[in-house]
């Protein structure tokens, strides 16, 4: 029996979107084509926007990080500039691929637990006039933040830029408003919360923009503008595309609108998290985040200070359970993070605090809280 996973990604899948994987098909093969096609189809209709709005979505083989790669090393021009909005690591990731690419990159930084102010964003772009994009996490898996994209990208939008948003944890179940936020290249990935399996990541941006990155890519298999004019040309990939995983994404699409697409799976995703929050709370354990800054996506909990909790043993009993939770990934405290997302309900939260209480009891934990 498989285990349920309370995590970012990987997720736990549906029975259905695993059986979709089950079959051969070649990457040239009618039928595969025909899926390519109408899963980027899906993805637009997915956002909110469409083709003859002026938007194109781009799969790229690899993970979420091979997509923001692909994004920041294709479309950024050599004489360009990146500020770089980071408030958590997968920010600070970012930082680390802009820098290997020798792009030139103003960066923002705030503490784990801090919004960015849209206000800072405009001082730099009005004292930094080289600047041509600008990148923030949507959802900061670090912590569960959600960071404001209207805002920021309305203060984007007033100073004539691109916007580059990394919205890995977070499409598929957080309302975006593309033209509200102005949003030039969003991306995500196929493990989450449109509850695929690893193996692409997918960029959906404006077309006007990715018609000015031919010849910039710093890459040869990440180049986004190749990739997306191949895909345009016959829906076939430069490189061997994951056949399998994107049959089972396409599955995880059709099941993803079955529920009622961004809302549905909103509505879901709002219960575990509340279900979690109240169960935890009960057992004394803290969130890392103020509630007004606390997504629905990944919560962090602080570790509790009684000498009697053993986060590794913690881990590996939960784990025995059939319960996987992930480690915390903070710079400052000791924390762990609990998702909401994949093919999880109600019940699954109930039955993981449960298994949670139980560990707790074993270890004689007797306080949960950050006061010993």
């Amino acid at each position: 029996m498989d285990k349920k996973l309370f995590t970012p990604g990987p997720l736990t899948t549906s029975d259905s979107v695993k059986m979709a994987m089950t079959r051969d098909l070649g990457s040239r093969d009618t039928e595969f084509i025909k899926v390519v096609a109408n899963t980027r189809q899906m993805l637009l209709e997915l956002a909110g926007v469409s083709k003859d709005q002026g938007y194109e979505a781009v799969i790229m083989q690899g993970s979420g990080t091979f997509g923001i790669e692909s994004v920041l090393s294709t479309v950024i021009p050599y004489d360009g500039e990146l500020l770089l909005i980071i408030n958590g690591a997968y920010g600070e990731r970012m930082a680390k691929i802009a820098a290997i690419h020798g792009i030139l990159t103003t960066t923002l930084r705030y503490e784990e637990d801090e919004l960015p102010v849209p206000a800072d964003v405009d001082r730099i772009l009005t004292d930094e006039t080289r600047i041509t994009h600008v990148a923030v996490v949507h959802c900061e898996t670090t912590t569960g933040i959600m960071n404001d994209l209207n805002a920021i990208g309305e203060i984007v939008q007033k100073h004539g830029k691109e916007f580059i948003v990394d919205a890995m944890s977070s499409f598929g179940a957080v309302p975006v408003d593309f033209k509200k936020a102005g949003i030039n290249y969003l991306i995500s990935s196929s493990n989450k919360c449109i509850e695929g399996v690893p193996g692409f990541s997918f960029v959906i941006c404006c077309k006007e923009s990715m018609e000015k990155c031919a010849d910039q890519a710093r890459t040869l298999s990440l180049d986004l503008y190749s990739q997306w004019k191949g895909l345009e040309k016959d829906s076939q990939f430069r490189f061997t595309p994951p056949v399998q995983v994107i049959l089972a994404f396409h599955q995880a699409l059709i099941e993803l609108m079955e529920e009622g697409g961004v809302e549905g799976r909103s509505h879901r995703y709002f219960n575990n998290y509340q279900t979690l929050i109240n169960g935890m709370r009960r057992l004394g354990f803290e969130e890392y985040l103020s509630e007004e800054l606390q997504g629905y996506i990944i919560t962090t909990f602080l570790r509790p200070l009684d000498p009697a909790f053993d986060f590794e043993i913690f881990y590996n009993k939960l784990n025995e359970r059939g319960f996987v939770i992930y480690p915390g990934k903070l710079t400052k405290v000791n924390a762990f993070r609990i998702g909401n997302i994949g093919k999880l309900y109600v019940e699954d939260v109930h039955d993981l605090v449960f298994a949670i209480a139980e560990v707790l009891n074993e270890l004689g934990v007797v306080s949960c809280s950050q006061s010993r």
